[in-house]
């Protein structure tokens, strides 16, 4: 991979100015997930595992960790049409960079033949526009995987408190897959520490000031320092509704 780090601009080196953790705590917390996915993929569900990212700082820890067992792991992008240009740069050099098995996910309709029959549905219906633009195509790929590994963590906002690094998720169709979550235990500075450890570089808007980032319209900067995705949808909620329909744990 391209020592990426030799071009990064102070602004993003910036990002990194916070302490770090102790070395022995990031070490030990690595350690952890790797066994964790590890254990995961020699399980009898993981005939067919794939990842999904956003490109932002926890993806892109779960893909570099990932690669290392699995270099062609699917890597399941949910393109709504409504990112930031600077996502979509950054999606397309990381995936060339490292190779990725890339996957993206559009929508049924394009962005403008969703607006010419529906409106800006992201302005009066937000529930709806991301039904229609990301839960749907996801949940319609996921039809092909048994092991789903997403990039949560329960510090990022109140809706994931409780999250569990293993759990059942079943599809609307009736499909169980396990989903997990190896990074759910991991804080804020150990993110931001493993990707200074590994040199990679973040996606260019955290060094505008975004803490969470999703499509153009529904992202401002935070509103809330205790809440990094206060700034999502206007404060008119917190999830769009992929990761709050999982199926009892068995």
């Amino acid at each position: 991979m391209e020592p990426l780090r030799s071009h990064w601009s102070p602004a993003t080196e910036a990002l990194y100015s916070f302490p770090a953790p102790p070395a022995t705590s990031l070490n030990q917390r690595i350690a952890e997930a790797q066994a964790f996915i590890r254990q995961a993929l020699a399980g009898s569900e993981a005939q067919a595992p794939c990842l999904t990212c956003s490109f932002q700082a926890e993806g892109m820890v779960l893909t570099h960790l990932l690669r290392q067992e699995v270099p062609r792991i699917p890597v399941l992008f949910i393109d709504t049409g409504y990112h930031f240009p600077e996502t979509y740069a950054y999606r397309d050099r990381m995936a060339a960079a490292w190779n990725l098995n890339l996957v993206n996910l559009q929508p049924r309709q394009s962005a403008p033949e969703q607006e010419s029959e529906h409106g800006l549905l992201y302005l009066h219906s937000p529930d709806r526009c991301c039904a229609m633009r990301k839960v749907k195509p996801l949940f319609a790929a996921l039809q092909s995987y048994d092991l789903w590994f997403a990039g949560l963590r329960r510090e990022q906002s109140p809706t994931r408190a409780d999250l569990q690094p293993a759990a059942d998720f079943r599809l609307p169709s009736g499909k169980l897959l396990r989903k997990l979550s190896p990074l759910a235990l991991w804080s804020n500075r150990d993110v931001w520490a493993y990707l200074k450890e590994f040199g990679i570089p973040p996606l260019p808007l955290y060094a505008r000031g975004f803490t969470s980032v999703g499509c153009e319209p529904c992202t401002v900067l935070p509103v809330s320092n205790d809440d990094p995705r206060s700034g999502r949808w206007g404060g008119r909620k917190l999830e769009c509704g992929i990761h709050i329909a999982a199926a009892p744990a068995q």
